[in-house]
């Protein structure tokens, strides 16, 4: 398992006296008049100074400690990202337990997975608002108490609670105002005997493949966290950052540790289907995402364009070709500074940026992406409009980010090099292992999935496939388990196709498929607007999604989409045959994980007849 290649690392961060985060806030907290958050709360947005916080996380711990929780119990979350899930998780910490975050979009039989295999004693959760999609938090644990034998209390924010088992949130604070727990003198002590190498979270995998791994994040990864982030300036104490991001997903996290480092305005979004309002509302200088959020914005703004009415639009659609041989240039390592394209940027894409700085809330300082590769072409757009978009890499294993590129030099197509303190090298089969004080302490109840992982002397196996250039930035070629290995024995990266192919606003997810199979074909969702677009266009009623996704109109341009990009990409991983499906790809469904991405072995299974039915016999694709 040992693997030989040049180390790469970066100066660490330097030393710090904190070893776990309540203390950070408990420094943030002495300056009594510091905004910490801005939220929506009754309407409208409020400001909540780190004091204030800082007194709630004392008064829920001391409830907590009231209601039973013993040091190393686990104690889970299961709510929207909010001011109160934070509150709640330092909470946990003060009481020197173990937080266990779950997922909004957590199916039933999910949330017993997790609560079982963490022995989760108590549940903190949300109100139990329903959608078209799912039930509601509160009642996909209650369809599965009897199934869950470790779990004593649920302590629910707000609402009704019912049975024995279930407490409101006031409930346990009034609990917690009396008792010896709740003097200052029990809270510093607490908070005090709470160790760098301590658990602070089990974070369990959303799992691309297989059942969820319970990945044992301590308070000393955080501590390392919050001071590389801030020796790398991506975020400053000066910032206002936007929080979308579940605070169950590791990247979410990182930002949390940043903002009780430095002292940032953290602003917390309504939900992800009003970020672009309360971006506009709350003007932040730096937003957090997932290159999900970066596609769909690009994808407006081609289809918007493209749409415009008269000489507007074709003027749109002249300098978007000019783009398109613009990022190809770029991606070829070739100039591209015509006389034309000088004339589009003045003409049309000045216009673009001035748009995206009103929706923006015209602060935007810089754009971080995590949780999936980011396409090329979509940030070369960013970079042609002068938005800096910093793409880092990292998994739940290393706390989020053990690469990211530096505001002072993005380099597109890679994902910058270390992290302040953590070493990378690249393993003969091109795997990239890491090794510093981001790495996790282990799996949870899990020794053997952790030994295959997690080497003896600190260096952990990513699974990803890499490569490491002469400035020392790393660029992510694919996933290991993800490469695709034909009937012929070549080997495909499929997140490249697929990423290029979402770059077309017709189409919202693509999954290619084709291990040992003779050729590549591919599942794909298109998105809602463009494809009622396209058919109103063409004179044709439209229906339901279902039903326009299954008309011959929306394959044909489909199909003139995959002609385009197998045109640029060898033969042997072109795509021959495609199935679109009758139903976008969610979370809530299964196919997708909280950060987007397509999980392969679900949607593979799930569609198994439809992709079966590609490899018949039926002709292919020219």
């Amino acid at each position: 398992m040992r693997a030989e290649s040049q180390v790469t690392t970066a100066p660490a961060a330097g030393g710090t006296q904190e070893q776990n985060l309540v203390q950070l806030l408990v420094q943030r907290a002495q300056n009594a008049s510091k905004v910490g958050v801005t939220h929506k709360k009754d309407g409208r947005w409020q400001d909540v100074t780190f004091a204030q916080v800082l007194e709630d996380v004392k008064g829920l711990a001391s409830g907590l400690i009231a209601q039973g929780i013993q040091p190393g119990d686990r104690v889970a979350i299961f709510a929207n990202t909010s001011l109160q899930w934070i509150v709640a998780d330092l909470a946990i910490s003060a009481a020197q337990g173990i937080t266990v975050p779950i997922y909004n979009s957590n199916t039933p039989d999910e949330c017993r997975y997790i609560l079982n295999h963490s022995e989760t004693k108590m549940l903190l959760v949300d109100s139990d608002e329903k959608d078209a999609k799912q039930a509601g938090r509160l009642s996909r644990v209650r369809s599965k108490l009897h199934e869950i034998p470790s779990l004593k209390k649920i302590i629910v924010f707000e609402g009704p609670v019912s049975g024995d088992m279930e407490v409101s949130l006031a409930d346990v604070m009034a609990s917690g105002k009396s008792g010896p727990q709740a003097t200052e003198e029990s809270f510093a002590q607490r908070i005090a005997a709470v160790k760098s190498d301590d658990t602070n979270l089990l974070i369990y995998t959303s799992g691309t493949t297989g059942d969820p791994k319970g990945v044992i994040l301590t308070h000393g990864n955080w501590a390392y966290e919050a001071k590389a982030t801030q020796a790398m300036g991506m975020m400053k104490p000066e910032d206002s950052v936007m929080l979308f991001l579940p605070l169950a997903h590791v990247f979410a996290q990182v930002v949390k540790a940043a903002w009780l480092s430095m002292g940032f305005r953290l602003i917390i979004a309504e939900s992800v289907d009003k970020l672009l309002a309360n971006l506009a509302e709350t003007r932040p200088t730096v937003l957090p995402s997932v290159p999900r959020v970066f596609e769909k914005v690009y994808n407006n703004v081609v289809a918007n364009g493209s749409a415009a009415p008269g000489v507007k639009g074709k003027l749109f659609n002249w300098a978007f070709g000019l783009f398109d041989e613009y990022a190809e240039a770029k991606a070829q390592g070739r100039e591209y500074n015509t006389l034309m394209f000088g004339l589009a940027k003045k003409l049309v894409f000045s216009k673009v940026r001035k748009t995206l700085d009103e929706k923006l809330g015209g602060n935007m300082r810089i754009f971080i992406s995590g949780g999936a590769p980011l396409s090329r072409k979509i940030a070369y757009f960013f970079d042609l409009l002068e938005l800096k978009v910093l793409e880092g890499y990292g998994l739940t294993e290393t706390s989020a980010p053990c690469n990211a590129n530096r505001v002072e030099k993005i380099k597109i197509g890679t994902v910058g090099p270390p992290v302040p303190g953590t070493e990378i090298k690249i393993a003969a089969d091109g795997e990239i292992l890491v090794r510093g004080p981001c790495v996790m302490k282990g799996y949870y109840k899990n020794p053997e999935a952790t030994a295959e992982v997690l080497e003896p002397d600190g260096w952990f196996h990513t699974g990803d496939i890499g490569e490491v250039d002469s400035d020392n930035y790393l660029r992510i070629t694919d996933r290991k388990k993800d490469i695709i290995v034909t009937a012929g024995g070549k080997n495909v990266a499929p997140q490249n196709i697929e990423n290029t192919l979402k770059t077309f606003p017709l189409i919202s997810q693509a999954m290619v498929y084709g291990d040992k199979r003779p050729f590549l074909v591919a599942l794909i969702t298109v998105s809602e607007d463009p494809a009622r677009k396209l058919l109103e266009d063409k004179g044709i009623a439209v229906g339901s999604y279902a039903q326009n996704s299954q008309r011959p109109e929306i394959k044909t341009a489909v199909e003139e989409i995959i002609k385009k990009v197998n045109a640029e990409i060898p033969p042997y991983s072109s795509i021959k045959k495609i199935a679109v499906m009758d139903a976008d790809f969610t979370q809530e469904s299964g196919e997708l994980t909280p950060t987007l991405k397509v999980k392969r072995k679900v949607a593979s299974q799930k569609y198994k007849t439809a992709i079966d039915a590609m490899y018949d016999g039926a002709k292919v694709m020219d």
